[in-house]
């Protein structure tokens, strides 16, 4: 169990360090490229990375829902990428991350306020606090 545990530490410090580097790094490639290009090569390594990782199609999977997939995928990660990357042509990284810092506890106050969802409790403030100083908002 603690084997597991640290594992998940290490991976979550992992993802930390790579998702922080992401603002500065894209930065530096804002010098030599347009927001739409850096967009379009991050979905080309990630589209050759999935396609190593499972070169077939999934069994059970139809066209609809690939589709379906596709245009989760375009609506969701494809528009907070772009959206970033040009937010870095306006901006420092420092204040991108701040206010990335931030979309959860907006995320968790909306959906209460506007779906009516149970209302966060103290861990959900305490847990944003953390995370929002990890990527260093705070």
């Amino acid at each position: 169990m603690k084997n597991d545990q640290a594992r998940g530490h290490a991976a979550a410090f992992f993802t930390i360090v790579v998702w922080g580097t992401t603002f500065i790094s894209t930065k530096v490639l804002l010098r030599s490229f347009q927001p739409v290009e850096i967009l379009f090569i991050r979905f080309t390594l990630g589209l050759l990375a999935l396609f190593l990782v499972c070169p077939r199609r999934m069994k059970g999977v139809t066209r609809k829902q690939e589709l379906l997939f596709a245009g989760a995928g375009l609506c969701g990660v494809c528009l907070y990428y772009l959206l970033e990357n040009i937010a870095l042509t306006y901006t420092l990284a420092s204040n991108v991350g701040v206010i990335l810092s931030v979309i959860p506890f907006f995320t968790a106050v909306l959906s209460h306020l506007l779906l009516k969802e149970e209302r966060p409790g103290g861990g959900f403030y305490s847990a944003w606090l953390v995370h929002a100083h990890h990527q260093g908002g705070i």
